[in-house]
């Protein structure tokens, strides 16, 4: 098994509901393709480093959530980084491969 950590920012303009339907459907992704989630922790709204655009708005802040997941193979990862890539709601995603 290989252990990831994924931190995504969600844009800070949608509901708090919207939110945690955007966390979980991520969340929702990487298990079926074939990962284990061990660990979800929502950080909350938090400043980011430098301003980040996106389209026509600039943000100042974002809410952060940080997801550990062991997998067999890189599917699910792969997955998620093609979903964050194209979601206008994911302003920024890092992923790492965690050494054992």
């Amino acid at each position: 098994m290989r252990n990831y950590e994924i931190m995504f920012i969600v844009r800070p303009t949608l509901s708090e509901e919207d939110i945690k339907k955007i966390a979980s459907n991520f969340q929702k992704t990487l298990e079926t393709n074939g990962a284990k989630v061990t660990n979800v922790d929502a950080w909350g709204q938090k400043n980011l480093a430098y301003e980040i655009k996106v389209g026509n708005n600039t943000y100042k802040t974002g809410y952060y959530f940080v997801v550990n997941i062991e997998a067999n193979n890189d599917k699910a990862i792969k997955e998620f980084d093609r979903l964050a890539l194209i979601s206008n709601d994911i302003i920024r995603h890092i992923i790492i491969k965690k050494e054992d």
